[in-house]
């Protein structure tokens, strides 16, 4: 034991010299206490036992006098049952019954159709809804305990808590058979206070509290006792005492007998040792705890004092940042290991020396030694001072001291501490940074693309390369004009509330980068240039949300964009004049026919009105054939004309009818060269389209003429010299439009053709240009369409050729 004790640390000694009378007090109250408990207990569980055993012996009485009752109404019933007795003898007997049992109030007997055949005394008087003619209707509950008596033809008990001027009261329903069948019950009520009364015995009413209850604990008859606190709810470890419930059977649980004890015991809390015991207990504990805590007191001061010295050398040491004292005089009395570490000097080497000190360089100690006296005087500058610092193996790095004064206990100033930094490898990083942003401002300066950056809501300019300079000067205006010109989302709104905020106001500034940027393209008349603006949101580098706008001159681009069109117009001019000169020997056929016509009746006409043998009517006539004609052939050159004639682009809102009508008067010119007859395909109410009418009317007539072409070139028979025009509504890609489809029945076209159909100047005719269909592709294109073409097969073999363009809708 001597051994432990002198193994223990002084602070667990103090603790075991403290702790081990506290234990000794404790335990001996606890001791008193149990003692004090277990014979409570035992008490408590004799009258709890005696309790028990004279409920039981109570609900036995109960039980048997219920019983009885029950055989003398169930003997009653089979009397009933045998037509051994009537209403008048039933009467009789029930008031026999009502002179020698107290308790039974009044019975009645009801047949199966719920008729009164005889009855005395209060016949279920809360149970009866209604006796209109003699037929009663129950309650109900009392239907519950009527089905359940016909169900179950057993004796049902129903018992009802005290409501209203009604006592409580407790029924029993008596099933009637007759052969096997349900003929009725007999009712009878008891009087629950009758039962308490006749069926307690007297000798344990005189010791208990005894009382009649339903299945909810509310009282019936008797006496009930409020609970009372006893040890056994003072102390977890006891049951409560002195009560004891059981239900009456036949009755069951809505009817339960409950005794409680008139005399609880005195219990532990009331007994004078206990608190003697206590009171001494506890004297005795605080008086050990008041010493404990004095002698507590003391040791913790010194404790605190040495922690604290512990927790400084340890924060020191722990710190990267060098740590060096002095006092006045300039003498150093503390340096920290991280300042030897950087230094390479022990602490032994440099404590009590004074200037110069080994770690100043050479070539700075007139520097070094101002600094001394600046330092030394209380000038030092509030930011730190960078000096050079020599380690012990010759080398220089940069560091940076911070100076304040030592202050003692007393509020004396007793020297300076000065804390010392590595910078070198900051320093670095710095002059990398640096440069680096120098390449990167001389990058941008050196593009040939304007790049400003503004804050949102700010009209500070925050970044502008050479080229924005030259063009729109050092100011944020260009800025702010190109992003509005171009139709970006700006900062500005239409209040001037401090609220007001940009759609990407709170949007995470890391995901910026990752947002789609907008562009646009717009003519800077200040300039003269067309420039081509995107814009995107950044976070800037003070955390900002900014917004870089990058202007590219495309003005160059955009001219040769306008040459290309206008050589496109040209080609498509062109390429109608070619058609119309490869179709000159059909129109000129179309157009000779009306002028036939037209010489033949001028020549008719003339001959008969030398001979005067024409009348005003026939010469009226002739007049008009010869019109018609005319009008014929003026419509046949209109049509051409406008085929050829140069025009520029122009999309308007067109009905799709009168395209192909104005189309296929042309193309079926060339039909009829051929021998080909066009079968139409085309839908009712179609919409409008936005389209060029001209270039539409070109397409159509190409693929119809080369549509005839295939056909003659394969030499079909007549029945197969068809080519089918289809017209109609579909969706491409999702997107609603009218699909243009010509069909022919000829060779199809080759394989190794189908690469380079659309190849410009590549065609398979011998007097072909190579441009039809790259021109109908580059027109349906530039309405936003899709052409397309492909073989049609019957069993493997080529039978014609399909080619297909489809116009979106507006």
């Amino acid at each position: 034991m001597q051994r432990w004790w002198t193994r223990l640390s002084p602070h667990r000694q103090d603790w075991v010299a403290m702790l081990a009378p506290l234990a000794a007090v404790g335990l001996f109250m606890a001791a008193i206490v149990a003692a004090l408990a277990y014979l409570q207990v035992e008490e408590i569980d004799r009258e709890q036992e005696a309790v028990q055993r004279d409920v039981e012996y109570t609900q036995q009485q109960l039980r048997l006098r219920l019983l009885e009752r029950q055989e003398q109404l169930s003997r009653l019933g089979r009397e009933i049952s045998n037509r051994e007795i009537d209403g008048n003898g039933f009467h009789n007997r029930i008031a026999t019954m009502l002179d020698q049992y107290p308790e039974l109030q009044g019975a009645a007997w009801l047949d199966e159709n719920r008729r009164i055949r005889g009855s005395a005394g209060s016949t279920a008087s809360w149970i009866f809804q209604d006796r209109a003619f003699g037929v009663v209707t129950l309650r109900a509950e009392g239907e519950v305990a009527l089905r359940h008596a016909r169900e179950q033809r057993q004796s049902v008990y129903l018992q009802r808590v005290k409501s209203g001027d009604y006592a409580p009261l407790l029924q029993v329903f008596v099933p009637l058979s007759d052969h096997g069948k349900f003929s009725g019950v007999v009712l009878a009520e008891f009087s629950v206070d009758g039962l308490y009364r006749y069926g307690v015995p007297n000798e344990v009413s005189a010791r208990y509290a005894v009382s009649l209850q339903d299945a909810k604990g509310a009282v019936l008859a008797g006496v009930a006792l409020p609970p009372k606190r006893t040890v056994g709810q003072l102390l977890p470890w006891t049951r409560a005492p002195n009560s004891y419930a059981m239900p009456v059977s036949p009755v069951g649980s809505d009817l339960v007998v409950r005794a409680q004890a008139y005399r609880a015991a005195l219990g532990v809390i009331g007994s004078g040792l206990f608190w003697l015991v206590s009171v001494l207990s506890l004297l005795t504990a605080w008086m050990l705890i008041a010493n404990w805590r004095h002698s507590r007191k003391r040791l913790q001061a010194q404790q605190a004092l040495l922690s604290e010295t512990n927790f400084r050398r340890a924060m020191e040491n722990s710190m990267l940042t060098g740590m060096r004292a002095m006092d006045l005089q300039g003498r150093i009395t503390y340096v920290n290991e991280a300042f030897c570490m950087m230094t390479g000097w022990s602490e032994s080497e440099l404590v009590g020396r004074t200037a110069p000190f080994p770690y100043w360089p050479e070539n700075d100690r007139d520097q070094l030694m101002t600094l001394l006296d600046q330092e030394l005087t209380g000038k030092t500058k509030q930011g730190g001072i960078q000096v050079r610092v020599k380690r012990r193996d010759g080398g220089v790095f940069d560091a940076r001291l911070y100076v304040s004064p030592l202050i003692d206990a007393v509020g004396a100033q007793t020297g300076w501490v000065a804390s010392m930094t590595d910078i070198t490898e900051p320093n670095r990083v710095r002059e990398q940074l640096s440069a680096s942003h120098l390449r990167f401002t001389t990058v941008l300066e050196a593009l040939d693309a304007s790049i400003s950056v503004a804050p949102l809501g700010s009209d500070e300019l925050v970044f502008a390369n050479k080229l924005y300079r030259q063009w729109f000067g050092t100011q944020a205006g260009g800025h702010l004009q190109l992003v509005a010109e171009a139709g970006v989302p700006t900062t500005k709104t239409q209040h001037d509330s401090a609220d007001d905020v940009d759609l990407f106001a709170g949007f995470p500034l890391g995901d910026l980068p990752d947002t789609d940027a907008e562009s646009a393209e717009l003519f800077i008349a200040a300039l003269g240039k067309w420039l081509e603006v995107r814009t995107r949101y950044l976070g800037w580098v003070d955390g900002r949300l900014a917004q870089m706008v990058i202007a590219t001159d495309i003005t160059s681009r955009r001219m040769a964009e306008e040459q290309a069109a206008t050589q496109a117009e040209k080609a498509q001019t062109a390429s109608r004049m070619i058609t119309m000169g490869e179709m000159a020997s059909s129109v000129a056929h179309e157009l000779n026919q009306p002028l036939t016509a037209i010489n033949n009746y001028c020549n008719g006409m003339v001959s008969r009105i030398k001979d005067q043998q024409i009348s005003q009517d026939e010469l009226l006539g002739a007049l008009e054939k010869t019109a018609r004609q005319a009008q014929r052939a003026g419509q046949i050159i209109h049509r051409i004309r406008n085929f050829v004639k140069r025009s520029e682009p122009n999309r308007t809102l067109c009905d799709v009818d009168p395209m192909l009508v104005a189309a296929l008067e042309l193309a079926e010119i060339e039909l009829r060269r051929f021998n080909v007859r066009l079968n139409r395909h085309i839908e009712n109410d179609l919409p409008t389209l936005l389209v060029d009418r001209i270039l539409i009317e070109q397409v159509l007539v190409n693929l119809l003429r080369n549509a005839a072409e295939s056909i003659d070139t394969a030499q079909r028979a007549a029945p197969e010299r068809a080519v089918e025009l289809s017209v109609g509504p579909t969706l491409f890609e999702g997107k609603r439009g009218i699909e243009f489809s010509v069909q022919d029945s000829g060779n199809g076209i080759a394989p190794d053709v189908m690469p380079r159909l659309y190849e410009a100047f590549y065609s398979t005719k011998a007097e072909g240009m190579g441009i039809g269909l790259s021109l109908c592709r580059s027109i349906v294109e530039s309405h936003r369409g899709r052409m397309m073409v492909e073989n049609l097969y019957n069993e493997g073999h080529v039978t014609g050729c399909r080619f297909s363009f489809w116009i979106p809708l507006n």
